[in-house]
């Protein structure tokens, strides 16, 4: 349990807290004996986004998803989901959230359509309301002409949609999901990352993603956070990712790149990197605020020759690796 007064009990943290979020945590840590698999993290999650939480094995991902659906109580620090607080209201939390994590939660003997009644009669919703969503959901997934025949008969592409649609059934406002296309060929990943896109959108449902597939979230969230070790190392958006922790890559074509320009260019203020390729080639990391134009102009006055002078994009997958890197 956590140390006394470390959670305001008996009242809403919504008093504290700006309700445009679907998710926000202060300080919110949890300690099993010595390791501190989540620590101070303080994460908001605004409504209505694919958000991606990312980071390696271990980091502390699922354990941060148990404290959000108030599986785990909190070592100290204090989170709300939905307007609800994780320690005290835990229980309409999970009424008003989705969950798909590595297990898909189907009944294989079962056919498509008795998975969905199923899992909508658990949720009690009345008759003319269970058909009418359960159709809506498996014309949105492709899988209504396929739904008389058997869970286990499905591609595994084809149950992991009607997995998904299980954790949208009941139309919750937040939806968490665990590498949702984990093992899929790049085809069906493709087609349910599209699904994913266009569900958020049509539903207005906040989806709060884990997943190792860096271009994947690259491709579908609006927002991501980096863990690692149980703390934050980064929240934003892919280019507020980009602005603040990467530096600038230079991709430089042309000739006369000798040695003693190679020298000047890695002593000037700014560049932390020169390689050369080949002899027509170089490659220079410098630091976000440094101008471009500087470079060059160095290259020339060196007696270099310029015929293509570039900035080269960074990946989400570059940014990773360098937060990771900068915890370790």
């Amino acid at each position: 349990m956590p140390p006394a007064g470390t959670i305001a009990r008996g009242r809403k943290l919504s008093a504290i807290m700006d309700q445009t979020y679907a998710i926000e945590t202060k300080h919110l840590s949890r300690h099993f004996g010595p390791i501190r698999a989540v620590d101070n993290l303080t994460l908001r999650v605004p409504q209505g986004i694919i958000f991606g939480f990312l980071g390696p094995n271990g980091a502390g991902k699922t354990t941060t998803i148990n404290l959000l659906l108030g599986l785990l109580e909190p070592t100290r620090g204090f989170a709300e989901v939905l307007g609800f607080d994780c320690s005290t209201q835990s229980d309409l939390i999970r009424k008003h959230t989705g969950v798909l994590f590595e297990h898909s939660g189907l009944y294989e003997r079962l056919s498509v359509k008795d998975n969905l009644e199923f899992y909508a009669r658990i949720w009690r919703m009345p008759d003319g309301q269970r058909e009418s969503r359960i159709q809506k959901l498996l014309d949105h997934f492709a899988l209504w002409d396929r739904r008389d025949e058997i869970a286990s008969n499905l591609s595994r592409g084809m149950q992991r949609k009607l997995a998904l649609a299980r954790a949208f059934i009941h139309r919750p406002r937040l939806v968490f999901l665990d590498e949702p296309t984990s093992g899929l060929d790049p085809i069906a990943a493709s087609h349910l990352q599209a699904d994913l896109l266009e569900f958020c959108e049509t539903e207005e449902a906040t989806i709060f993603l884990t997943t190792h597939n860096l271009p994947e979230a690259e491709k579908i969230c609006s927002q991501v956070a980096v863990i690692s070790n149980g703390k934050l190392l980064a929240q934003g958006s892919i280019d507020d990712l980009h602005k603040a922790r990467l530096s600038q890559q230079i991709e430089v074509v042309g000739s006369r790149f000798h040695d003693s320009l190679l020298s000047s260019l890695a002593a000037s203020e700014g560049v932390r990197k020169v390689i050369r390729r080949d002899r027509r080639q170089l490659i220079l990391e410098i630091d976000a605020d440094v101008d471009p134009a500087a470079i060059s102009h160095a290259i020339i006055a060196s007696g270099g020759r310029i015929e293509e002078f570039r900035r080269t994009g960074s990946s989400l997958e570059d940014v990773f690796v360098k937060l990771i890197e900068g915890e370790e």
